[in-house]
């Protein structure tokens, strides 16, 4: 049984998607993934987008800045994944490159290490040089920047 799609009006939308951005900061690409769920014309959607970015509801940099530091701080995620996911989101790389400010250098170094310490600890039965390498590669997989990681354990 094919189910009837609930039409609402364009206010109905509009504060749908307010309480969308309000929920959790959100890029301009999600806002418009979610608006294809309503079948708006185009004039509408840019009134929607002009409407959220004048109220601040939308905020590409406040965006950037909150994704972050989520990635990091609770994800540990390394800045090379973080890029690629943002970039993913349309975000442009001159703006990912001025928030990554919101991370300091010397938790950054931390987490390195602490992963570092981590994951090699439980790498068993392998020869030094072998753990080292499958190390490296882990927190290369998290998204840490080789380079960053030969720094501190080169």
């Amino acid at each position: 049984m094919q189910m009837e799609k609930k039409s609402y009006t364009f206010d109905e939308i509009k504060q749908k998607l307010v309480n969308y951005c309000v929920y959790q900061d959100r890029c301009h690409a999600e806002v418009e993934q979610k608006m294809r769920e309503f079948l708006l014309i185009d004039e509408a959607k840019e009134e929607i987008i002009l409407f959220l970015l004048k109220e601040n509801y939308l905020n590409e940099e406040r965006f950037t800045r909150s994704y972050i530091r989520g990635k990091f701080y609770i994800k540990h995620w390394g800045k090379t994944k973080i890029k690629i996911n943002l970039k993913q989101k349309q975000i442009s790389e001159k703006l990912i490159n001025s928030c990554f400010d919101e991370i300091d250098d010397a938790d950054y170094e931390k987490i390195i290490r602490k992963i570092y310490d981590n994951y090699y600890t439980k790498q068993t039965g392998l020869k030094e040089y072998q753990k080292k390498t499958k190390t490296i590669k882990y927190l290369m997989s998290k998204g840490f920047e080789y380079e960053k990681i030969i720094d501190i354990f080169g």
